[in-house]
């Protein structure tokens, strides 16, 4: 490992104050007590920081057994087992606390090299690739001591400490505040595309293509012509409770004013509503067949999409011996139950379990137009169920259930524009996240350049490393000499 001019190597153990030497802490920390002394475990160190509201106690009598370990503000903590490598710097509120075994304290020497270098460096890639190098185990990754202690720490003369560190401190909190913004971002996107679809569903998005629109045909129209499909018998019958969604969806209907050409409509008026069923679990002959059947998982993994394979089959006789039934492609899927709200479109045949409504659609409904409907209610669609903690929306609020209809073309226009916006929107989600993993990148990226010596510029006046080593090591040895006499002495 080369350095710069005027910097110098030493080993860990030789950059750490002499009267505390690099060690873990607690083995045993013992029960939970209240009002005990605060040990730090590296599941508390988040982001480079100390989690101090999740911090357990160990009694008095543990923490003396153990006080050669114990922490001063300024000392840095690297973690040694299981995550490799988390680093942060103790505060203030926890002079006097302990470590567990899983981590180890290092306390810079003073004049020598500061708290903020040291820990920059613990987190930089030239510490990084030694941890790599001297890891131990697979299934619980550790560090030895004795590894720890010989890492080779590049030492730049104090003045340039400074500087580097004053420039980490600049760029890191740029880095954290850019992070901060794009962090918010997925929450965003979700807001965006819930404005765009309940925009689609009050007919705001066609508008200015509507109006254009010289001769068309109406929703009333449409539905006139179209044949009422079947429905199964038997079950409750629907409510005759009103509940207004948000945008184009609600329990019988709401009385609000629909858009121009555009009218409610009873949605089993237009689609022939069911649900599916689970067959026997006790019976493996019914499962593993060549039915896909449409669980929870895979309505969450599919939502807002066409779904083509499902987790598990069902074979004939699962079919034949359950009330579950082989719906067509095409079929809209919502599950109505557990996880409430997720939509999706069966791809090919399928059957699903008893936790969704499904609806195959008339030729006066498009598929896509109706789960757009459904995903516009976004998380407001438990306002049609019951239950706050397991929300289920029962049959009666199903069968009430009626659509803000556009005329067929129109339908046409609104799934258009959405999937247009929400594609857009997906792909300012992906750069997003494209630039939030290139601001992480960012952050190690500088630590390199600072430890190569590219972050900061040189001063010939400042005092190489190697002199100030000397010096302190010197100093050392005249305060071990003097200890030794006092000893002799008593």
């Amino acid at each position: 490992m080369s350095f710069r001019t005027g910097w110098a190597k030493l080993a860990l153990s030789d950059a750490v104050d002499p009267r505390a030497s690099i060690m873990y802490g607690i083995l045993q920390p013992g029960p939970d007590v209240p009002d005990g002394v605060p040990y730090v475990r590296p599941t508390e160190i988040v982001e480079d920081s100390i989690k101090l509201e999740s911090l357990k106690r160990t009694s008095p009598e543990i923490a003396e057994r153990y006080r050669r370990s114990s922490l001063r503000a300024g000392d840095v903590l690297l973690s040694i087992v299981g995550t490799i490598g988390k680093v942060a710097v103790v505060p203030v509120d926890l002079d006097g606390a302990n470590i567990t075994q899983s981590s180890c304290r290092v306390r810079p020497c003073a004049g020598l090299v500061s708290t903020e270098l040291m820990a920059a460096f613990l987190r930089s890639p030239l510490a990084r690739s030694q941890f790599e190098a001297a890891r131990l185990g697979t299934a619980v990754p550790r560090l030895n001591l004795e590894d720890v202690r010989k890492i080779e720490v590049p030492l730049p003369p104090l003045p340039e400490q400074r500087r580097i560190v004053a420039k980490i401190d600049s760029l890191t909190g740029k880095s954290r505040r850019a992070r901060d913004h794009l962090d918010h971002i997925p929450r965003l996107v979700e807001k965006y595309k819930q404005a765009v679809l309940a925009a689609a569903f009050r007919g705001d998005l066609t508008g200015a293509w509507r109006s254009k629109q010289i001769e068309r045909e109406s929703a009333s129209a449409l539905v006139a012509r179209t044949a009422e499909p079947p429905q199964s018998r038997g079950g409750r019958e629907a409510t005759k409770n009103i509940k207004a969604g948000v945008a184009g969806l609600a329990v019988n209907n709401p009385g609000t004013q629909p858009p121009e050409d555009w009218a409610w409509v009873p949605l089993r008026r237009i689609a022939r509503q069911e649900t599916g069923h689970t067959p026997s679990r006790n019976k493996p002959e019914y499962w593993d067949g060549s039915i896909p059947w449409v669980g929870i998982r895979d309505a969450g993994a599919h939502h807002g999409t066409i779904i083509d394979k499902t987790i598990q089959t069902i074979s004939e006789a699962g079919l034949e011996n359950s009330s579950a039934r082989q719906l067509p492609e095409g079929t809209v899927c919502l599950s109505r139950t557990a996880s409430v709200g997720y939509v999706t479109i069966m791809g090919r045949a399928m059957a699903t379990s008893q936790d969704f409504a499904t609806w195959t659609c008339s030729e006066a409904l498009l598929p896509k137009y109706l789960m757009y409907a459904l995903m516009a209610e976004g998380e407001s669609i438990r306002e049609f169920g019951e239950g706050s903690t397991h929300t289920t929306i029962y049959f009666p609020e199903i069968r009430a259930l009626h659509i803000c209809l556009a005329p067929l073309a129109e339908q046409h226009e609104v799934v258009r524009r959405v999937e247009k916006a929400l594609a857009w929107i997906d792909r300012l989600a992906s750069e997003a996240a494209s630039a939030r993993r290139l601001v992480e990148h960012l952050g190690q990226t500088v630590l390199a350049k600072a430890f190569r010596g590219e972050l900061v510029p040189q001063d010939p006046a400042d005092e190489p490393a190697s002199i100030l080593l000397e010096r302190i090591r010197a100093e050392r040895g005249v305060a071990g000499s003097a200890r030794r006499g006092r000893m002799r002495r008593a």
